[in-house]
Formats: C-alpha cells, sequence, structure tokens
C-alpha cells in the first residue's frame, strides 16, 4: 500500500533550483535512504516532507491526504537530527514525553508510553539521567524515542549517525533498522555513506545535482548502475572508455582489447563511443576459472585492506582493479608479472551518461 508520494517535486531559493522533478512513491513501512554527496538536495528534500520547506512545485500526501502546505505541527511526522537537539535541562524520560506533553496527553499515558519507548532503546535505567551523562550514542537513541512516541505516520532521520565513531555507528544503525521494522513505520533516511545507505535500506534513492538518479534495491543500484555517476558513487568501480564493435553480439573495443557485455547494444551502432564499468570483485585470474573475457594484464600493484586484498591490473593502456579475498594461504603474483585476468559478460556494464 502506498503510503507516501512526492510527485514532481521542486525546491527553488533565490532563483537557484536545488531540488527538480522529484517522484517517489513509498510504500507503507518501508525504509528509503536518500544517498548523494553535499547538495544534492537531499536533505532540502527530507525537510520539504517534514514541513520545514515549502516545495516550490509539486505534492506531498500521506495517506491520500494532501500536506504540501501544511505546517510541521499539523503533519504527524518524526524527525531526528544529526546533532541530537536534546533539552539539556530535561532528563531522558522528560526529553522523551515532550512531545506527548505539547499534545496534552493524561500523564498516565505519558508515563506509560515513555517506559515502552524506554524498554525499546534499552536505556530503563538512565530514565532520571540528563543529556550530558549520557554518550553519543545513548544521546541519539534518546532522540529516536523522542520522535517514535508519538506515532508518527513517517520517521525521518537526516543523516543521524554522522557524529558517531565507526563502531557505534555500525551498531546503532542496526538498531535504528530493527526497531523500524518491529514498529512497521515508515521512515526515510538521509545519508552520504554509501555503506550505511547498502546495509539498511529496501531502497535506495540515489540523488546528484537536484535530480533522482536512480531508485533501486541495494542490490540493484551496486550491480546494475542505470548512469555513470551511479556507478562511481556507490561502490568501487572501473570505468573505461570503448567503442562498439558489434551491438548484436556486445563487443567493445578499448584500445584495441575486445571485452563482451551482456547488455543489449542495439541501440548503438558500430563505431559508437561508449563507457563501460566493471566491478573490482568481478575480475579473476584466468588461471583460477575461464570466463567469457579472458584478457592480458601486467601486474601494476598490491594492497592489502584487510579482509580483501586489491591488485591493481593495465589492460591495454588502461588500469583497472581486481579484488579478491585475501587468506594466509593466498599466492599472490609479483609487480611486474605478466598474466590474464577474466570477468562475465554480465559484468560489463555500458552506462548511459
Amino acid at each position: 500500500m502506498t503510503h507516501l508520494i512526492l510527485k514532481n517535486i521542486s525546491k527553488e531559493f533565490s532563483g537557484t533550483t536545488v531540488v527538480q522533478d522529484f517522484n517517489l512513491d513509498v510504500e507503507q513501512g518501508e525504509f528509503i535512504s536518500f544517498l548523494g554527496p553535499s547538495g544534492c538536495g537531499k536533505t532540502t528534500t527530507l525537510r520539504m516532507v517534514a514541513g520545514f520547506e515549502t516545495p516550490t512545485t509539486g505534492v506531498i500526501t500521506i495517506n491520500g491526504e494532501d500536506i504540501t502546505n501544511n505546517a510541521p505541527n499539523q503533519r504527524n511526522v518524526g524527525m531526528i537530527f544529526q546533532a541530537y537537539a536534546l533539552f539539556p535541562n530535561m532528563t531522558v524520560a522528560q526529553n522523551i514525553g515532550f512531545g506527548l506533553r505539547i499534545r496534552k496527553e493524561s500523564e498516565s499515558v505519558i508515563k506509560e508510553r515513555v517506559e515502552e519507548m524506554l524498554a525499546l532503546i534499552h536505556l530503563e535505567n538512565k530514565a532520571g539521567s540528563y543529556p550530558y551523562q549520557l554518550s553519543g550514542g545513548q544521546q541519539q537513541r534518546v532522540a529516536l524515542a523522542r520522535a517514535l512516541a508519538n506515532h508518527p505516520q513517517v520517521l525521518l532521520l537526516d543523516e543521524p549517525l554522522s557524529a558517531l565513531d565507526a563502531k557505534i555507528r555500525v551498531q546503532l544503525r542496526s538498531e535504528i533498522r530493527a526497531i523500524q521494522k518491529k514498529m512497521g513505520i515508515t521512515a526515510i533516511f538521509v545519508t552520504h555513506d554509501q555503506e550505511e545507505a547498502l546495509s539498511i535500506s529496501d531502497r535506495i534513492v540515489v540523488m546528484y545535482e537536484g535530480r533522482i538518479e536512480q531508485v533501486g534495491s541495494p542490490f540493484e543500484v551496486y550491480n546494475f548502475p542505470q548512469t555513470a555517476f551511479v556507478a562511481n558513487f556507490v561502490g568501487t568501480l572501473n570505468t573505461a572508455a570503448a567503442e562498439v564493435v558489434d551491438p548484436v553480439k556486445g563487443i567493445l573495443s578499448m584500445d584495441g582489447v575486445q571485452f563482451v557485455s551482456a547488455e543489449n547494444l542495439q541501440v548503438k551502432k558500430k563505431g559508437d563511443a561508449v563507457k563501460f564499468s566493471i566491478r573490482p570483485e568481478r575480475f579473476s585470474f584466468a588461471s583460477e576459472i575461464k570466463k567469457e573475457n579472458v584478457l592480458d594484464c601486467t601486474i601494476e600493484n598490491i594492497t592489502f585492506l584487510g579482509s580483501v586484498v586489491r591488485i591493481r591490473v593495465k589492460i591495454g593502456n588502461t588500469k583497472f582493479n581486481m579484488d579478491t579475498f585475501n587468506n594466509p594461504f593466498l599466492e599472490l603474483p609479483k609487480i611486474g608479472d605478466k598474466d590474464q585476468v577474466t570477468c562475465s559478460r554480465e559484468a560489463v556494464l555500458v552506462l548511459d551518461e
């Protein structure tokens, strides 16, 4: 069931368009991430859903109700900010119950709801503590509980983990996802961190310069990028220029080296210039198993990245990265060695400009 709809949304500030022609249907209980670099319009879009900004054009509806011009307090939306925004003079329990008091709920309802939220975020023993007595991760849990206490129709999260250290971020994002699933609430999560978006989202909206570049599951966005920007922004990628040799058979030529792609190139003509990409993990050495593309190469560099070993190879005049899992018995070539690498037809993705 479609829960949240953003239709033909655009936003201008002083004649500059920061969001343009944004269209998205969000299902009840979905976890959507807006992913993109700084300045791409993702936070502005989130603020329009929250009511802090009004769209220049377009319509926003929740459960069929037009909320485009409603004030923030006239739409049942919860928001979590990067800076926690807790009241320093209030205890944890008072912070969580603040929105309920504004709504003039009874003390018994507030008490019950606060206890429920404290149990949800596993901070029952911190009810009487003040924000300065909490760690950053605990403060963000309280901010989450406060946003959820009012039973919002949509939960909005504006880079809520960016102020935390890496280990706490991983733990807390898993907790946020688990709580969101448990409550069945619709959530939109803004981040510039691709690992965050890939790890917790049902779908990812990749944005660039105010536009949607691609919408899809993490699997789709990573493995089947539709544009050159998505391919380069999400994950590590090898890209190269080539020309079409045979559109029917999917044959490309890069500096005289032929690659075979499974892409449908019949909209192209022989001699057309294209860009193609291959993820580093899609390469392997041809001595292990031969796939459709077998390519002569020279070993340029080897870098240890913990669980992964990245090998830089030169194919023709172009350098590519190849990733392989590390293990104590891994036999690696030497820099300068001649070798062969291989990849499947499906690994060679032709990109839209």
